[in-house]
């Protein structure tokens, strides 16, 4: 089978921290007026990163990405996963000739389509109808082909009433639906899209990534980013898992989704502290401990949260956001309070009890909101402490649990009967 990418050696390095001195006096802005030639060309030579070493680890380096060899078949629908930072982005800028390399090559065979930002490649005094033209040209596309996808587009995107309208006068919900919609139309070879699809709404989301399954069956090829995991599950066939700019795995979904999850589980924790508090905070949150209680299925989580008021606030409440082993985020416990948290200045301890439900074996992590009414946010401290369920919440179950079917197993009775 042709390979639609082929990416070998590729590493990406960036400068970081050049400091900007500006003058605070007449005569040194004349005097900086006169240098700034050189030093401006100076600065463009010390940023120049195709002459770092890939050793190069000196502050102001950061390797956005760094040795980077692998093939993308033809037909293939790859998710990207990693944590922010991991070089994600940096990838897909580097396939779509965004940004170049530092070093090492890419190999594309056929259309690039990309939809990496918010209306990446829209002129925003355009309308959205010269828009779709200018980027099906730059595609390489004729305009009897554009002409043949328009109202299709149109369609899709939802945004005919704004149709010659300016783009910048666009919200960004709209940016994202048009751009989507012009991406994936004009029939690319490849098609690159980031995380942008969480600007839409739920509808919008759940109507391209139909799209995507779409174009997949097409034969064509996807490169697909995304924190949902069971996005990448459902649309994927292949996976690459990214760590700090590097390749650390390649393989199916599953075989990846492992390894995110062995990864983003090392140094989990059932106690979580704070001694720093946060001058734009109104509540301090000093100490969150979680203690898991009981056996299948009939967990209880028991949380102590000890904090304190810094600054005059609203009434509060408290809520608890549990996310599965791979990041998705499955249930949220609103306990009662009877008072709600009133300002007081003393270290306060909430104890919080949760019946779980029945969860497969893994381990889950738990998030703390605290905030006042219409979702005033105080504070939010997101996978602050993890419990592990290790038994099958079936009971005389050998056989393992698929993930892909869900985390919460609900308690269930049969009945047959046998006819005559």
């Amino acid at each position: 089978m042709q390979h639609a990418v082929e990416i070998t050696d590729l590493s990406k390095a960036y400068r970081i921290g050049v400091k900007k001195s500006r003058p605070d006096t007449l005569v040194g802005a004349l005097k900086q007026g006169i240098v700034a030639p050189l030093k401006n060309w100076r600065e463009l030579n010390q940023l120049d990163t195709s002459k770092l070493a890939d050793d190069d680890d000196s502050d102001g380096v950061l390797w956005a990405l760094r040795n980077i060899t692998m093939s993308i078949n033809e037909g293939d629908v790859v998710g990207i996963v990693g944590r922010n930072g991991s070089g994600k982005s940096t990838l897909l800028k580097v396939i779509s000739r965004i940004t170049e390399p530092t070093r090492g090559r890419v190999v594309i065979r056929g259309r690039v389509s990309s939809l990496l930002e918010v209306g990446t490649g829209f002129h925003p005094d355009l309308s959205g109808r010269d828009n779709i033209y200018m980027n099906g040209t730059v595609l390489g596309m004729k305009k009897l082909e554009i002409d043949a996808k328009f109202d299709e587009i149109v369609e899709f995107s939802g945004v005919e009433t704004f149709l010659d309208t300016p783009i910048k006068r666009y919200s960004s919900g709209m940016k994202v639906r048009l751009a989507f919609a012009v991406a994936a139309h004009l029939e690319p070879e490849v098609l690159l899209v980031d995380e942008v699809l969480a600007v839409g709404d739920v509808a919008f989301q759940k109507k391209c990534l139909g799209k995507m399954q779409q174009i997949a069956g097409s034969g064509r090829t996807v490169l697909f980013v995304s924190h949902n995991m069971l996005a990448v599950r459902s649309l994927c066939n292949k996976a690459i898992f990214l760590s700090n700019g590097q390749l650390l795995h390649q393989g199916s979904v599953n075989e990846v989704m492992q390894r995110y999850l062995e990864a983003n589980n090392e140094g989990a924790q059932d106690e979580w502290s704070s001694e720093k508090v946060d001058d734009e905070s109104m509540l301090h949150v000093s100490r969150i401990r979680a203690d898991l209680l009981g056996e299948q299925p009939r967990h209880k989580l028991k949380l102590r949260i000890d904090f304190r008021s810094v600054a005059p606030h609203a009434r509060a409440f408290v809520a608890v956001d549990f996310t599965d082993p791979i990041g998705n985020r499955i249930m949220q416990a609103l306990p009662t309070m009877e008072p709600f948290i009133d300002v007081d200045h003393a270290t306060r301890t909430l104890t919080i009890d949760v019946d779980l439900p029945p969860l497969i074996p893994g381990d889950y992590a738990v998030g703390i909101w605290l905030g006042g009414a219409l979702t005033q946010t105080f504070v939010n401290i997101e996978d602050a402490v993890r419990f592990t369920i290790a038994n099958s919440p079936t009971l005389n179950r050998s056989q393992g649990h698929d993930n892909a079917r869900g985390f919460i197993v609900p308690e269930a009775t049969v009945e047959m009967v046998k006819s005559a």
